[in-house]
């Protein structure tokens, strides 16, 4: 069972990920997925390199755990996501059926809770807010430093 400490060192991990992806000029989303107490999945947003707007840091994660576990149901995992899936991303988790969504800033303009928490798996269990402070001040960073160019 994964504790409120354990959200927060798989949050740093995540982190860690998007600060990656903040380094090359990607919008700097980072994931991780955890099976038990283990990081099955590390990803950060591709869609600059990979010119592919599917491409985001869940969607990265979600094919990684599941080639890691050898089925595409991830039911007994943990994603850990710095910024509120988008309403793409929660469509790709509900049919992984993922068991438990933890992010860290939320995003009014462009996650999933805007358009409803149904985009999700009814058995998915989800908090948000974790390292708040820390995953938002890295995006607004990252359009700062956007907005100066």
């Amino acid at each position: 069972m994964i504790t409120a400490n354990d959200d927060e060192h798989f949050m740093r991990q995540a982190l860690k990920e998007a600060e990656q992806a903040f380094k090359v000029d990607e919008v700097p989303v980072g994931a991780v997925i955890v099976s038990g107490d283990r990081i099955i999945a590390r990803a950060h947003n591709l869609t600059e390199r990979l010119n592919d707007v599917t491409a985001h840091a869940e969607m990265q994660a979600i094919t990684a755990a599941a080639e890691n576990l050898g089925g595409k149901y991830l039911k007994d995992c943990t994603l850990f996501v710095t910024v509120e899936p988008c309403p793409m991303c929660a469509g790709a988790l509900h049919w992984s059926q993922v068991g438990r969504i933890v992010f860290g800033a939320f995003d009014e303009k462009a996650g999933y809770r805007r358009i409803g928490s149904k985009l999700l798996h009814p058995k998915t269990h989800v908090v948000g807010g974790v390292l708040e402070a820390e995953c938002a001040d890295l995006m607004k960073a990252f359009f700062k430093r956007k907005r100066a160019l």
